[in-house]
């Protein structure tokens, strides 16, 4: 008896699987927890439910672990896997999959929903491989409070001016905080430091993340290429050791070594740093717009929630620029359901989808007359604006060996920063690894 029910259980269970399958032919492999598959399964049910989508065009998900992810993608990606026909791809790893992903052609309207820069985020070697549904870039976070002050008292501007002078070696006036240039961040930063100014209200001017950690690396790149630092030139040499790489590495160090970011800085990545700037421990911050809805939540950090801006990384002689990555979605060149895949990818980067894909919890980038349609996400006007004006891929920044060549700038720059090798060595090395990971 107990194993004609086993038997018999066995035959529901292929029979289940065999409907399912028959139902959702084409695999979407996802991202798991967070946002992004609240998102991905909110659009995936919208898709699966209009009317004309054939049974074997509808899709599934599947989800992998966070942990491990990309390393179990790859494997099976390069194993030729075919368990999932579309699956997450990633800006800064796109490069180490495109030999196994298919090149898609968007239609003409995905520019305009997205607009260019964005699409860019999902490129590699001229071809698309993506359809981008998540992005994230930088914000300077700034405590409109203080800023107020600063820029009607004129005592706090007197010393404004002489702190300027001593450490920038010149004597500035504040400035409204969406005109600053770098030299106006670093010398506000100097001002609000309680070490620096007995009167200053916060105990840190800043707040730098300066672990060696590759994703530091993109946040101090959205500085480095404001004043024109890229990885490689048009002729593929190397362009690390640079005034640009140079100004920037120092201007960090400055503001570290005079004490206006706290001095375990070295260990701080993204929690570390919102949790000083949380705490209203510090008045500025250069950090990722995901930090913003957590800061200005006054359940979750009641001293600085509803007092602070959220504006684009300050000027420099290249203007204003901010590192950009995105999450997005490819095609399994060993799929055995490209037509259905592409259907769906061809919906997923039309308008309509990706307004529903970001009023289900997502952060895609996208013009401003889309935003403007979705009163309850406020942050992504500034996401698409940013991304739009601002927003850059540093030249090899899609490579196989993207990972590893921040991984080499976070362990040289970060020795620099924290004394045990001089600047000169610090760029010296970073040249020769990266020539050897992007040659």
């Amino acid at each position: 008896m107990n194993r004609l029910k086993a038997a018999f259980a066995g035959a529901v269970a292929l029979f289940a699987l065999g409907t399912t399958q028959a139902l959702a032919e084409v695999t979407v492999l996802g991202w798991p927890g967070g946002p992004e598959e609240t998102a991905l399964r909110a659009v995936a049910k919208i898709y699966n439910d209009q009317a004309g989508i054939k049974d074997d065009d509808k899709v599934k998900l599947i989800f992998f672990n966070r942990e491990g992810f990309w390393d179990k993608l790859q494997a099976d990606l390069a194993a030729g896997s075919s368990e999932f026909d579309l699956n997450l791809v990633a800006t800064y790893s796109l490069g180490k999959y495109a030999p196994f992903l298919e090149p898609i052609d968007l239609p003409a309207d995905a520019s305009k929903t997205f607009g260019d820069k964005v699409l860019k985020t999902m490129q590699y070697e001229g071809k698309q491989y993506g359809v981008p549904t998540d992005l994230s870039l930088h914000f300077m976070y700034v405590r409109k409070d203080l800023m107020a002050k600063l820029l009607s008292d004129d005592d706090w501007k007197k010393t404004y001016g002489e702190i300027s002078q001593k450490y920038l070696g010149k004597a500035m006036q504040p400035v409204a905080d969406d005109d600053w240039t770098w030299d106006d961040y670093a010398a506000t930063a100097l001002f609000f430091t309680k070490s620096i100014n007995k009167e200053s209200p916060t105990r840190y001017g800043t707040v730098l993340q300066m672990k060696n950690l590759l994703f530091n690396m993109m946040v101090f790149g959205s500085l480095a290429h404001s004043y024109g630092a890229d990885w490689e030139d048009s002729s593929g040499k190397i362009t690390v050791d640079s005034p640009a790489y140079r100004t920037s590495l120092e201007l960090y160090k400055k503001l570290y070594d005079a004490g206006a970011t706290p001095k375990d800085s070295l260990s701080y990545e993204f929690a570390e740093a919102n949790a000083a700037f949380g705490a209203g421990q510090a008045a500025t911050m250069l950090q990722w717009n995901a930090a913003a809805a957590d800061l200005d939540n006054p359940g979750k950090t009641p001293a600085v929630a509803g007092k602070f801006d959220t504006i684009a990384p300050p000027k420099g002689p290249q203007g204003r620029t901010t590192h950009i990555h995105g999450l997005g979605f490819g095609l399994n060149k060993a799929s055995t359901h490209k037509d259905g895949a592409t259907k769906f990818l061809t919906w997923l980067a039309s308008a309509d989808a990706i307004k529903a894909y970001a009023d289900a919890g997502g952060s895609p980038a996208m013009d401003k007359s889309l935003t403007a349609q979705l009163p309850k996400r406020p942050d992504l006007v500034k996401l698409g604006d940013f991304a739009g004006q601002y927003g850059f891929v540093m030249t090899g920044g899609t490579s196989a060996n993207a990972l590893q060549v921040y991984e080499a700038q976070a362990k040289f720059f970060t020795g620099y920063w924290a004394g045990t090798t001089d600047l000169d060595a610090a760029l010296k090395d970073t040249t020769a690894k990266m020539q050897e990971l992007l040659k």
